[in-house]
């Protein structure tokens, strides 16, 4: 199934989406993929895709914006929704 996020392929697919996304809007965030193992409800393994954002939000600028007031994306939240 290409649409499936838990399989190895889909979960690196959908990191790279993410990484690129906020990527785009001047935000570093850092995706990591685990391997979970076999889920007995899901009767397969699966592949977690974890970061280090809080409600979905980056939690910091990429360094290429370092020269600016540091600014989360909660800071900008109105600016994203409108996007």
């Amino acid at each position: 199934m290409s649409n499936d996020l838990c399989t190895p392929e889909g979960a690196r697919r959908l990191k790279q989406r993410i990484e690129a996304y906020w990527a785009d809007r001047g935000y570093d965030v850092n995706i990591e993929l685990v391997d979970a193992g076999f889920m007995p409800a899901m009767r397969s393994a699966r592949t977690d895709v974890r970061s280090n954002m809080v409600n979905g939000m980056p939690r910091r600028q990429s360094a290429a914006n370092d020269s600016a007031p540091s600014r989360t994306a909660n800071d900008r939240l109105p600016e994203l929704r409108s996007a």
